[in-house]
């Protein structure tokens, strides 16, 4: 149900429409929609950004493994 709930409010009017409503329990539900479109909307930005570092510590890390590797080999 949480599913269905989320595809029914993805459209872009659903704030307005919250505020339109006269269901108390519907312009909840709307509101708590968006409140959570919101989050997942910041968390996914926040996993962006989270992969893009822990990308560039990993081509950091492989570079002195591999600085290891060679000054051992030698």
């Amino acid at each position: 149900m949480k599913g269905t709930l989320k595809a029914q409010d993805n459209g872009s009017g659903s704030s307005t429409s919250a505020a339109s409503h006269s269901d108390p329990i519907v312009r909840m539900r709307q509101q708590v929609a968006a409140a959570n479109r919101v989050y997942e909307h910041k968390v996914a930005a926040t996993k962006k950004v989270f992969d893009h570092k822990k990308a560039e510590a990993k081509k950091e890390r492989d570079a002195a493994i591999k600085a290891a590797h060679d000054a051992a080999g030698r």
